[in-house]
């Protein structure tokens, strides 16, 4: 505890520093009322590390040697170099030495701390051994062992250079401009094409010329061609009058009628999907189309 707050608490009266107590070990009295019987949860501190194990889960049925193996596998001591001091509240109660014992001989209960003592005098614990990270030697290779290996960056480079010895690493970033300059994003994947909508798209399709219309090479006739205010993405359409009930409408758009025919009998496309010429009725696929060029 800092001494800023160790005064700021001496100072506060005997009440309020009480409130605190109270608040700050709320429900500590059922912290552990969850664990199993014959359960406990422990803390462990090591004489060599600076980390702290808590609540560790174990059995009082545990005995001390099988204490030790466990408690191995979580700071690294061997068995056969640990010495086990068992404390509450900071103050050491016992010495756990005799490996036949069970943990429930020396009294343990939950929220004790067992100190794990490492009498290995060259073990790899001491002096940050197995928590300076800075202390662990790092791998760098030498240039003649680089030299010799086969298939790396540096042979690639000199194979490139012996073929060609003007030839240049090439750049990372292949672009020119403002290298901090927003790239803009690229199109969606997915994203509709453009479809063409000018006059020249319908040109040469001209009303009561037979037609032959995609998908599904269904046959008709031009019923009309030019702009609809009322279809959504504008420019020019042709209104076809199909043979079959292939189509999508009836020749009416929001309550105008640009040409007459009965009901799934016609239909407005784009001109791209419109062929004109000498298409006598025939029998037709009847299967519904979903295009968005169609309406």
């Amino acid at each position: 505890m800092s001494a800023g707050l160790t005064e700021a608490i001496g100072s506060m009266g005997a009440e309020m520093r009480n409130d605190i107590r109270n608040y700050i070990t709320a429900g500590d009295e059922s912290q552990w009322s969850q664990l199993p019987q014959g359960m406990v949860a422990i803390h462990c501190t090591h004489s060599n590390l600076m980390k702290k194990m808590i609540e560790l889960k174990f059995d009082l049925h545990t005995t001390i040697g099988e204490l030790k193996a466990r408690l191995h596998m979580h700071c690294g001591t061997p068995a056969c170099s640990q010495r086990l001091i068992l404390r509450d509240g900071g103050q050491d109660i016992a010495h756990m030495d005799d490996d036949s014992k069970m943990m429930g001989f020396y009294s343990v209960e939950s929220g004790m701390t067992i100190h794990i003592i490492d009498t290995d005098p060259f073990s790899m614990s001491r002096g940050g051994g197995l928590e300076d990270v800075s202390l662990i030697q790092k791998y760098k290779m030498d240039d003649e062992t680089y030299e010799a290996r086969k298939g790396t960056v540096r042979q690639w480079i000199k194979e490139q250079r012996e073929a060609d010895p003007n030839w240049k690493p090439p750049k990372q970033n292949n672009f020119s401009g403002n290298p901090w300059q927003k790239q803009p994003p690229p199109p969606p994947q997915g994203a509709a094409e453009e479809i063409p909508t000018g006059p020249e798209t319908v040109e040469g399709i001209e009303v009561g010329m037979r037609c032959e219309c995609q998908p599904g090479a269904r046959r008709g006739e031009v019923a009309f061609v030019g702009e609809v205010a009322g279809l959504s993405g504008g420019g020019h359409w042709v209104g076809v009058r199909f043979d079959e009930p292939v189509g999508k409408s009836n020749g009416i758009v929001k309550g105008e009628t640009i040409f007459e025919c009965m009901e799934r009998y016609g239909g407005f496309l784009r001109g791209k999907n419109v062929t004109v010429g000498d298409f006598p009725e025939a029998e037709l696929d009847l299967e519904d189309t979903d295009e968005e060029d169609e309406l």
